[in-house]
């Protein structure tokens, strides 16, 4: 191994090992990458994010392709000579934490704090550009303190409120899980069945932003967020037009109402289904039938909200013995109750139009109910066939709607219930408000006191943070049915700070989508201490201009941070209206066309990667194996070859750096190496700018060829289009490799970093090209290549390639019937 001697690595054969120990010295005691706050500093801001990582263990393949993306980002705006806020943090708080406390019978902070100190560590070995000053931890008070002064502020504009409501339940955990933490109905943690339970919870009431958060979206089209995300988002908040209608219940006074998109098809509602576990279906039943749902909500219980809406799944329900009145008609129509009727949509119950839904019609059929076809399409009909013809069609058996069209039908029904008033036109949303409240003990304790007399009492603001007690670990953490706070008794029994008497602490803690739900503000003044952040460097800094992390965050966590900020808006605390004006999304890592799993025993591990090969190699290799939103398999990459090239372009800027000082004129150096690099220059820039990383390393993959091809055979290393090469290699690697970057780059007599405001531009002379290479086709094969003009002229290269001897050779007597040209690189000549 060749040792470290000074400030160089003293051979010249490229040392992955000794550059790192080197390089990681230096950038400890420089630390390069701090913002400037200073106000007389004119260069441009960019605000560069990665979404941050949770403290599980040290990092693996997945952080090590996220943070490689998002370090070209950040490290081309820095060589670009901005001014870049690249901070770093970590998302501390959660149940893993709590799952290990109570395995090893310690405190969730002990195993928290330990493995982001081991992370921290990788970081600073993966060379990534961080700004190391700003960095935080969710589960720091100084932190959390905020969570809960925000949740106060939200609570006083009436967006935070407390409610009864259905939860997933899972009982091993003995928590509340969110919807993306069922797996096919079973916790994703310990993989038990979830049920559902009804519990008093918690919300956020994100529903009051739902128009705006799709509206907000025209700012993140064009390209500014993938098109994929913002379909996703506009799906999960699921914007409907349609129309609330009141259906009387026989031995009810007030009416129940619905949702529907198709109000048009009313006279094909044959029964009226109830979700099985809302308050309305125990509100609606019949006394006789109390028991059969009573039985039957036991099984709904068990069920997710995925597997409920299920397709495949046999319909299942129970007669109410009750019965409601169709309002345009007048019929006399049954109530049930049924599993594929969510309580959280639109008001719990649902008219059923058997004829054109398939699920009503598949409920109909399992227990013979009434099918009327009420919208011509032109299909068979679905009574016949059990097929339900969902499409738009003409109106029949519809009274004043018969021969109607779709629209013209809902905007006269909507007219004819208004009139009667029994219904009105109405919007409606998937969206559902945010629940938060978390049964665990590691989060953001919820600063609100229950007290008899004075009811949800805030917790005055000079008495935040309010602090996890530190007396509980291990045993007391273990599931209970309630929060492991509950048995904090000297935590949890306290003075209601409005009347004085005997008070109880709310012992829930806060969903950990609230802390990521706005740290990136917390970036701009971390350590501002009378608010969660300086509003006026938010606004400097902020929006963040570029975000990258995984497509699994596509929804919930962009979701409400786009919620959070616009409430911030409205309070008047930030300037804008969206967080992020630009995401990135990565793929994943996976091995043997398989997720990476223990199980399958196809894991790949970082560390290992990086002893073996290199962290230049590793991060070559993850930018290299294709576009960033790209799957990686690592069976089909070669770290081992990125080495290789490591190799060659180190030997190129060493030799370079040996034959020429810095400063050489290149004007005089080789024309042919030249445009190479020019071209380089300018295909590197406009494949980052467009996110093709893998596309800009294959240019200075070929650069380098050209420069090894210009010393070995050409004019040799001491020419100086060859050191502007080798300079050019150095600052593009160093998006990608930073530690040989660094060491080629001071190799060449360079002091100062390479990644700090070296970006060069290219000479636009030196990318116009003197000729071109035409291929002519004749029958579609090549038969010629010509040397042409870059500006050749239509006519002109048609009469060119009808002049060229092999071209005529092969038309011969054929008969010409088409001549395609597209200067200046291709004709193609159609014969007979």
């Amino acid at each position: 191994m060749t040792a470290v001697d000074g400030d160089r690595v003293a051979s010249d054969v490229y040392d992955a090992r000794a550059l790192q120990e080197k390089w990681q010295a230096r950038w400890r005691a420089d630390n390069p990458f701090v913002a400037s706050e200073d106000p007389a500093d004119d260069r441009p801001r960019r605000y560069v994010l990665d979404m941050f990582p949770y403290p599980s263990g040290d990092l693996h393949m997945g952080h090590a392709e996220a943070f490689a993306m998002g370090d070209v980002v950040a490290r081309y705006r820095f060589q670009l000579g901005e001014n870049v806020l690249h901070p770093i943090g970590w998302d501390s708080f959660g149940l893993p934490a709590e799952n290990a406390a109570i395995k090893n019978d310690s405190h969730p902070a002990e195993w928290t704090y330990a493995n982001i100190e081991t992370q921290a560590e990788s970081f600073l070995r993966y060379g990534v550009s961080l700004d190391w000053t700003r960095r935080l931890h969710t589960s720091d008070p100084e932190y959390y303190r905020w969570n809960q002064w925000l949740f106060l502020r939200f609570f006083e504009r009436g967006l935070a409120y407390r409610n009864e409501g259905l939860v997933n339940w899972c009982p091993k955990d003995q928590t509340v899980l969110a919807n993306e933490q069922v797996v096919q109905g079973h916790c994703e943690r310990c993989h038990t069945a979830v049920v559902r339970r009804s519990l008093n919870q918690w919300y956020f009431k994100i529903t009051e932003y739902a128009d705006r958060l799709l509206d907000d979206m025209r700012q993140l089209e064009g390209g500014k967020w993938p098109d994929r995300v913002l379909l996703m988002q506009r799906n999960w908040i699921g914007r409907s037009h349609g129309a609330d209608v009141g259906f009387a219940i026989e031995g009810r006074d007030e009416p129940v109402t619905v949702y529907t998109t198709r109000p048009d098809t009313l006279y094909g509602a044959t029964f009226f289904v109830v979700a099985a576990d809302a308050a309305l279906a125990e509100e609606l039943c019949a006394p006789e039938h109390r028991g059969e749902l009573d039985a039957y909500r036991e099984q709904v219980a068990k069920l997710t909200d995925i597997e409920r809406q299920s397709t495949e799944r046999p319909k299942t329900g129970v007669f109410l013995g009750r019965y409601a009145i169709n309002p345009v008609n007048g019929e006399r129509i049954p109530i049930w109750a049924a599993d594929y009727v969510l309580a959280e949509y639109g008001h719990g119950a649902i008219m059923a139009v058997p004829a054109h839904d398939q699920r009503d019609l598949d409920f109909a059929w399992k227990f013979g109910l009434p099918v009327r076809k009420v919208v011509d399409t032109g299909d068979a009909d679905p009574a016949e066939t059990g097929v339900a013809t969902a499409g738009d069609g003409t109106l029949v058996n519809s009274g004043p709607l018969d021969g109607l069209a779709k629209d013209e039908a809902i905007e006269r029904i909507i007219g004819i219930l208004q009139e009667r008033g029994t219904g009105h036109g109405a919007v409606n949303y998937r969206l559902r408000d945010w629940l938060l409240s978390r049964q665990r003990f590691w989060g953001t304790p919820i600063p609100i006191i229950h007290c008899p007399d004075c009811g949800e009492v805030p917790v005055p603001d000079d008495q935040l943070p309010v602090k996890l007690p530190d007396n509980l670990k291990g045993a007391d953490l273990a599931p209970k049915g309630v929060s492991p706070l509950a048995a904090a008794s000297d935590w949890v029994n306290v003075s209601c700070p409005k009347c004085g008497g005997a008070a109880k602490r709310d012992t829930d803690t806060m969903d950990t989508f609230v802390d990521s739900s706005w740290y990136f503000l917390r970036y701009c003044s971390p350590n501002h201490d009378t608010a969660p952040f300086d509003p006026e460097k938010v606004n400097t800094w902020g929006p963040i201009d570029q975000y990258i992390g995984g497509v699994e965050h596509a929804i919930l966590h962009l979701l409400y941070a786009r919620f959070f900020t616009k409430v911030l808006y409205d309070m008047g605390m930030v300037s804008f209206t969206e967080p992020f004006s630009r995401l990135l999304n990565q793929g994943q890592v996976i091995n043997q066309g398989k997720a990476m799993s223990k199980s399958l025993g196809n894991g790949v591990d970082l560390g290992e990667e990086i002893e073996r090969y290199g962290v230049d190699a590793v991060r070559l290799t993850v930018v290299f194996a294709g576009p960033p939103e790209d799957d990686i398999d690592w069976a089909d990459v070669s770290p081992g070859a990125s080495l290789k090239f490591l190799n060659r372009a180190f030997r190129v800027m060493v030799q370079a750096g040996a034959a020429s000082p810095p400063g050489t004129d290149p004007s005089a150096g080789d024309l042919t190496l030249r445009k190479a690099t020019h071209r380089t220059l300018d295909q590197v820039t406009t494949a980052v700018e467009a996110y093709r990383f893998n596309v800009a390393v294959a240019r200075v993959m070929e650069l380098v060829t050209a420069a090894r091809k210009a010393i070995d055979t050409g004019p040799g290393a001491a020419d100086p289009a060859v050191r502007e090469a080798a300079e050019v290699i150095a600052i593009t690697l160093s998006l990608v490799a930073p530690y040989v970057a660094e060491e080629g780059w001071e190799r060449l007599g360079h002091t100062g970093s390479v990644a700090i405001g070296n970006w060069r531009h290219p000479d636009p002379e030196l990318l116009v090209r003197e000729s071109v290479t035409c291929v002519v086709q004749v029958a579609n094969k090549v038969r010629d290549k010509l040397e042409v003009s870059p500006d050749i002229t239509e006519e002109e290269l048609e009469r060119r390639a009808l002049e060229s001897e092999r071209v005529q050779g092969f038309i011969g007597d054929r008969e010409i019937r088409k001549i395609v040209v597209r200067p200046p690189k291709l004709v193609n000549i159609v014969v007979g």
